[in-house]
């Protein structure tokens, strides 16, 4: 397993992290799984073994079951992993059961650390951007939590650009903690995290934790052109996260992803997750599975490395169009373009 700095922190964290989304089943996150804590305790146990250090979850998935049954499964062994949570989502009906401000960050950190049994979370993460409460009660509330003990490095997900670049200059401002990492969706089906948000990773130092590389099951081959969905499935059905915007142009991509994957005798998925660990500042990927042989796919993915040429077949099939101001500065600006800028603007450069 290979291990990646994470942003400028001094953390580092393997290229896969264990993701926990389809832990407890309850509510609306039965769509996605109902792992209970005999298959949890497997499953971690497999990623541990394969060299993990990095478990993600969230106050919201499964209201809370996520972070219990996580909590159970890792009890007496915190030492072999780091664990990553997120605060933000509704988690009540109430007024302030929702957002940012202090006393809802302040209320769930200390709900999820009873939950996930440990006296302190290594990265906290704002789930969603809340536009309602100003950033420096935000950024005052995380660094606190962080001068507590109770927070040791703070992230965002889901983040626009300029929110992002708004809460880096902010904390710079207030001398409070920085965030070292976003978590966001990328994979070759949605590369719109290329406009901005990598960008500005490679430009601000901020490490990259991608969730749902394989686009919710999208890119795991058993999504096929002219064929029904695997029995069981939840995409292109009522599931619509990540959605489907051009149903031609996934199965394009799935296409090369299989003929890659054949010739390497592996599986589709397999390619997507080290095309994603090929690409600029990424630093890990959130895998989680309904299934052990899932799980253990996906793990393997760590030892398979891509030729150039495939890579390019990749990047050529499923390229994001170039929008404004971006098509302009390809065209008059290339002899002034910087590190961050040639993460998108590279490719279109080449004779």
């Amino acid at each position: 397993m290979e291990y990646r700095q994470l942003g400028r922190s001094g953390l580092r964290v393997s290229v896969l992290t264990m993701g926990t989304m389809t832990f407890g089943g309850r509510g609306v996150f039965a769509k996605v799984g109902g792992t209970e804590l005999d298959d949890a305790k497997r499953q971690i146990d497999r990623a541990l073994d394969a060299g993990v250090n990095l478990i993600d979850t969230a106050n919201v998935y499964s209201g809370g079951l996520s972070e219990e049954i996580t909590g159970q499964a890792m009890k007496g062994r915190w030492n072999r992993a780091l664990i990553a949570t997120k605060a933000r989502m509704p988690m009540g009906a109430g007024p302030n059961d929702a957002g940012l401000s202090r006393h809802h960050l302040v209320a769930e950190c200390e709900a999820s650390l009873r939950r996930l049994d440990t006296d302190h979370i290594d990265l906290y993460q704002v789930h969603e951007w809340d536009g309602l409460t100003p950033l420096e009660e935000t950024l005052s509330a995380l660094d606190d939590l962080g001068r507590a003990g109770k927070v040791r490095y703070v992230g965002c997900s889901n983040y626009a650009g300029w929110q992002l670049m708004k809460a880096l200059t902010t904390a710079e401002r207030l001398g409070t903690a920085r965030f070292v990492a976003q978590q966001i969706h990328y994979s070759p089906q949605a590369r719109e995290a290329e406009y901005e948000l990598i960008p500005i990773a490679v430009d601000q130092g901020i490490g990259v934790l991608v969730w749902s590389p394989l686009a919710g099951g999208l890119l795991s081959g058993k999504y096929r052109r002219g064929q029904q969905p695997p029995e069981g499935s939840r995409h292109l059905t009522d599931w619509n996260e990540p959605p489907v915007r051009d149903q031609d142009t996934l199965y394009d991509i799935v296409d090369v992803l299989i003929e890659i994957a054949d010739a390497h005798g592996v599986s589709a998925a397999q390619v997507t997750l080290a095309w994603l660990l090929g690409r600029p500042a990424v630093t890990s990927l959130v895998i989680g599975a309904r299934t052990d042989q899932q799980l253990a796919e996906n793990l393997a993915a760590a030892d398979l490395t891509l030729t150039g040429a495939e890579r390019a077949r990749l990047d050529e099939v499923s390229a994001p169009p170039l929008l404004y101001p971006y098509w302009h500065q390809a065209k008059t600006a290339s002899d002034r373009l910087g590190p961050a800028d040639l993460t998108l603007l590279g490719p279109h450069l080449r004779p």
